[in-house]
């Protein structure tokens, strides 16, 4: 989300062929149907994985919300640098569009997650997906590979519902 913001930003620089205002306008419009496509995107097999999702066992191996973090950004690191320089150079036709449906991909992202968080607060449960089911590039958490979801309870873990970063009171 931030890379299209960033992106977004600097892409107001040139008036492009559009123009500014057109660019934004579009960009704005392509936003919010980026955000809605991408979070509502394979909903049913995320619902279909945590219904069926069982009590995690000792042989599964669930790794920490910072290590699944950096092995997805490092999975897709040259996929998150051509999207950003896709959108920085369109900005020479429609100024700040391709930044802003970069930012709405992140948003729909984001709200996907808080969707999922939602859902592990109602159930009680976190939900991990087995490291050996995941892809190579780290990332597929509802891909052809993962047969269900793993189930621990709310303290399990340095997550959160919906892959947050587990706040901590501080050591007194």
């Amino acid at each position: 989300m931030w890379l299209g913001a960033g992106a977004a930003g600097a892409g107001l620089l040139p008036a492009g062929l559009t123009g500014r205002r057109i660019g934004v306008l579009a960009g704005a419009a392509a936003f919010l149907v980026a955000a809605a496509v991408v979070a509502g995107v394979r909903r049913g097999r995320y619902t279909a994985l945590t219904g069926s999702a069982s009590r995690a066992g000792r042989h599964d191996v669930l790794q920490d919300r910072a290590v699944s973090v950096r092995g997805w950004r490092r999975g897709h690191r040259w996929w998150l640098l051509l999207a950003f320089l896709a959108a920085f150079g369109s900005a020479f036709a429609v100024p700040a569009a391709g930044g802003l449906v970069l930012a709405g991909c992140g948003l729909g992202l984001w709200l996907k997650a808080a969707w999922l968080g939602r859902r592990e607060r109602a159930g009680g449960a976190l939900l991990w997906v087995r490291v050996d089911w995941l892809d190579g590039r780290g990332g597929g958490p509802a891909g052809k590979a993962v047969r269900g979801y793993r189930s621990t309870g709310v303290a399990a873990g340095d997550a959160a519902p919906g892959g947050a970063r587990r706040r901590t009171a501080a050591p007194v």
